[in-house]
């Protein structure tokens, strides 16, 4: 499925952030994604199952969150961390600021694939 991804604040990412970025309090708080309950559907995926949220920019496996905060179906939301950051471009165009809001996505569900805890993550950015 295609949608377009925003990235941002949540109440969870920063309280998360707070408890300390390598926690499970902050993976969870951030290794998802809140999808519209009809591209849920759409999807064939159950609330909570894993999804891979792939850009022109990279790709990460995230948890399903099926949330009614989501505008419209065709929107995907990620909050700010380390697994938003797979998915944009690192290039600031000079204004030290990355492109967050509006980079067009594939969501495909992802059931049997594991979502890489934050030192994971690094790890494999490192490569």
């Amino acid at each position: 499925m295609k949608a377009l991804l925003l990235t941002g604040r949540s109440l969870k990412q920063g309280i998360g952030k707070e408890v300390g970025k390598v926690t499970e309090k902050y993976k969870e708080s951030v290794a998802m994604c809140e999808i519209h309950p009809k591209d849920v559907e759409e999807l064939g995926i159950k609330d909570g199952e894993n999804v891979s949220i792939t850009t022109k920019f990279g790709s990460v496996v995230v948890k399903s969150v099926s949330s009614q905060n989501i505008a419209e179906p065709g929107i995907i939301f990620i909050p700010y961390g380390p697994y938003a950051s797979m998915l944009v471009d690192y290039d600031t165009c000079s204004t030290g600021m990355p492109t967050l809001k509006g980079i067009v996505a594939e969501v495909k569900p992802a059931p049997s694939e594991r979502i890489l805890d934050v030192k994971e993550l690094v790890k494999y950015l490192g490569r």
